[in-house]
């Protein structure tokens, strides 16, 4: 996984290179500093040889000056590598998660997607960062410090070779620890960034239904679950210090009183370039080695506490760059939709389902038995009770799911078998949930064909009858529409939508439920422009109204997931009972549209 992880340096491997050679330079010079330091203290200060002490004085600062310099090119080498790192980690995951299909989005929820693009990736980042500098930096100057000590005295390096066992024991105990509160914690900040964006999104029902202290309390639930996941997890990461701090402690001890008797015993140094017995300067010499082991042993524990709270962030998000959409082009392409036709044979479709991250199928069929043909050029109503699977059934159209049993067909080609953005400019869906984007009118209509003249914005526009309010804005057609278009109603956003969604000059045209918030003389006046303006397309329109379909050449009856029946209005009204039972309760319930629909 962390190799993986490390290819997305690439176009920064250089400054990655560079940081590690400015720190291995950095970690000789330190290394060099307390041995040079035993001559200034042995052949200078004892002998009060003033040539010596500038001598090795003048020598200490300049390696002192390099290493420094060293030192802030390594910090910045660093900086540009690991944020380059993050910006490519950001931008293939980004581009990885615009192939999902549905099923893959819903696999991960939104929520999780956004924690692993923000929060996971700056902690893998913070990570990365501390080890391109620490990992190498640290065990060399801690291997360093060690052979140091063996050329100094094999005898006190034995310490110290005792001491690193205990130190890597207690790090993997706290590891082994630490790491199931962290997945569990990360769990939490998905469910945290669930409830903020639900609460944010619909910020008008929560007020409208003052339910203001519920979503504080239950954000402060969540919120507090964390905040015990992390106090705990640093609580027991806070051993590490005292520990590691214990064992080199006691080290540099027991150091002091094995090297005042190596002094006093004139210990002969075996290492001819230290002189020939063990003198003062070179006990100064372990004792900064000792602080030099002792830091390295700090830094590497925290570097290793830092990557095991990592380890989960880095599992999510390779998660998410090794996911593969589960509906992709087949190897040799329909390239062309001869026209919008739609067939429906013998399809079954099931959900999938999530478990642990994993995607399963439901046992239970959304669509059951499924047989249709829709002829090109169409007006095609669809109808039935809440739960009925109308959308799921329009959705295997432009393939947002693929069909569990069976096939669909449009223009007679298996949805399979085409290239899937030929397949998906053919079919224009305007969606439930009408999603309008930041921006100028002009520009959420581009996203329907992106070099449209103003002249077909207006047009489509006009067919979708969002015209006549358009004009009435400041701006006109350069209006600025908030996120989630909020300064627009519910009927100007699904007039918009189906406007855009024109824009494609599309074969097929899919309206589900996207009426529902208009009157039922613009209604009418929509469908009237689609039967003049738009005769060769197809046109599928879900709607809970029946005077929305009721012109239409075929209607669909669903209930279950099957279709109970299907044709004319006036066949449906003779034979069958449910469209029947729909209709007379639409009847009576008279007056105004909304009261009909909700009959």
């Amino acid at each position: 996984m962390i190799k993986q992880l490390l290819g997305y340096f690439r176009d920064y491997k250089k400054a990655a290179i560079l940081t590690m050679v400015m720190t291995l330079a950095e970690v000789v010079l330190e290394s060099l500093i307390p041995y040079l330091m035993s001559y200034l203290i042995d052949r200078g200060l004892q002998q009060s040889n003033m040539a010596n002490i500038i001598k090795y004085g003048l020598i200490l600062i300049g390696f002192a000056i390099i290493a420094l310099i060293t030192g802030l090119l390594s910090a910045k080498f660093s900086a540009e590598a690991t944020t380059g790192f993050a910006k490519n980690l950001r931008k293939d995951m980004y581009e990885n998660v615009q192939t999902f299909s549905f099923s893959n989005i819903d696999k991960f929820s939104t929520a999780s997607i956004i924690t692993r693009l923000t929060t996971d990736v700056t902690r893998v980042q913070n990570t990365f960062g501390m080890a391109m500098r620490m990992a190498l930096r640290m065990p060399l100057m801690l291997l360093f410090s060690i052979v140091m000590t063996v050329f100094i005295s094999w005898k006190l390096a034995l310490i110290f070779l005792v001491a690193a066992p205990l130190l890597a024991v207690s790090m993997i105990i706290l590891t082994r620890i630490i790491h199931p509160i962290m997945h569990r914690a990360f769990r939490r900040y998905d469910d945290l960034n669930k409830n903020v964006q639900e609460d944010l999104h619909g910020i008008r029902v929560v007020k409208a239904f003052v339910r203001e202290e519920f979503e504080k309390s239950r954000f402060g639930t969540t919120s507090r679950l964390i905040y015990d996941d992390f106090v705990k997890a640093e609580r027991l990461m806070s051993w590490n210090e005292p520990i590691m701090s214990g064992i080199m402690y006691t080290c540099m001890l027991l150091a002091s009183f094995f090297g005042a008797k190596l002094i006093i015993g004139q210990e002969p140094v075996t290492a001819p370039f230290m002189g020939t017995v063990f003198t003062t300067g070179l006990l100064n010499s372990v004792f900064s080695y000792s602080m030099q082991i002792l830091m390295s042993c700090s830094m590497v524990g925290m570097l290793f506490m830092m990557t095991t709270m990592s380890l989960e962030s880095m599992r999510r998000i390779v998660a998410i760059l090794n996911e593969k959409a589960d509906i992709v082009n087949p190897a040799d392409p329909v390239m062309e939709v001869k026209d919008g036709s739609i067939e429906f044979e013998g399809v079954n479709f099931r959900y999938p389902e999530v478990n642990d991250d994993s995607i399963i199928r439901s046992d239970r069929d959304a669509l059951s038995k499924v047989n249709l043909k829709i002829p090109s050029g169409a007006t095609v109503g669809i109808i039935g009770g809440t739960g009925s699977s109308k959308s799921t059934l329009v959705q295997l159209i432009p393939r947002l799911y693929d069909v569990s049993e069976g096939s669909v067909k449009v223009g007679g080609v298996d949805v399979r078998d085409y290239d899937m953005t030929v397949l998906r400019d053919a079919v224009s869906m305007v969606l439930q949930k009408n999603q309008i984007f930041f921006g100028t009118i002009k520009d959420n209509m581009r996203w329907g064909n992106p070099n449209a003249t103003d002249e077909e914005i207006e047009h489509a526009c006009r067919l979708a009858q969002a015209d006549e309010f358009i004009q009435e804005f400041p701006d006109k057609y350069d209006y600025h529409i908030e996120q989630g278009g909020t300064n627009v109603s519910g009927g100007q956003r699904q007039r918009l939508c189906i406007a855009r969604a024109l824009m494609k000059h599309p074969k097929i045209l899919i309206l589900d439920d996207s009426t529902s918030a208009v009157d039922t003389a613009t209604d009418a006046k929509i469908r009237y422009a689609f039967r003049n303006e738009i005769p060769d397309t197809t046109k599928i329109i879900i709607a809970q109204r029946i005077n929305s379909i009721q012109d239409a050449d075929m209607i669909i009856v669903m209930d279950e997931g099957m279709v109970n029946g299907y044709g004319t209005h006036d066949e449906l009204m003779a034979n069958n009972e449910i469209y029947r039972e729909v209709y007379e309760s639409q009847q009576k319930g008279g007056g105004d549209a909304d009261e009909v629909a909700y009959a």
